[in-house]
């Protein structure tokens, strides 16, 4: 069954002052993305129909490639605050200080960047994992966590049968749930 997926593939490699830098990414498969370019990134926010959320990220990172980027990540961002955990989760963010502070149940994933400061960042496969199997959040938003992850981890090694590792990986990772 055909679904939508919202998502955005970060990349750099063209020049956006091209007057055929949008023309690429159309040509290229791109058809249900908006392109844009911020912050010395190519943001391509795709709303693509697919059987799920892992083809449909397998093949919006080829069509970036064939236009000529080269994918650095997916989002959204895997790295999460208090607040984004909460409003992922539709939650509040008392509760999730609550939850990390041990005052409501047991084991909250430990922060994984900004550890020292006073805005940590937490892997948000790790905590939609932890939210899931608390049932705080449903299985699908929990398997599009643990998807984005394996994507961003494969896309950091350089993986070059990107498709090929996102299905092998994905599979490995949701074996937990």
């Amino acid at each position: 069954m055909m679904e939508t997926y919202e998502f955005t593939v970060i990349a750099t490699g063209l020049d956006p002052q091209d007057e055929a830098f949008e023309a690429k990414f159309y040509d290229a498969g791109c058809d249900d993305a908006l392109v844009s370019f911020q912050k010395g990134h190519i943001l391509v926010d795709f709303c693509r129909e697919a059987e799920s959320l892992e083809e449909a990220i397998g093949s919006a990172v080829d069509n970036c490639r064939t236009a000529g980027a080269v994918v650095e990540r997916v989002e959204p961002d895997p790295l999460v605050s208090l607040s984004e955990i909460a409003a992922r989760s539709d939650m509040s963010r008392a509760a999730m200080t609550n939850y990390f502070k041990g005052h409501r149940s047991e084991g909250f994933p430990a922060p994984r960047a900004r550890v020292t400061t006073a805005s940590p960042l937490w892997d948000w496969s790790d905590v939609s994992l932890w939210l899931y199997k608390h049932d705080k959040i449903s299985k699908e938003i929990a398997i599009g966590a643990a998807v984005v992850s394996v994507a961003n981890d494969i896309l950091e090694c350089d993986g070059r049968d990107f498709r090929t590792s996102l299905h092998e990986r994905v599979r490995e990772k949701v074996a937990a749930f």
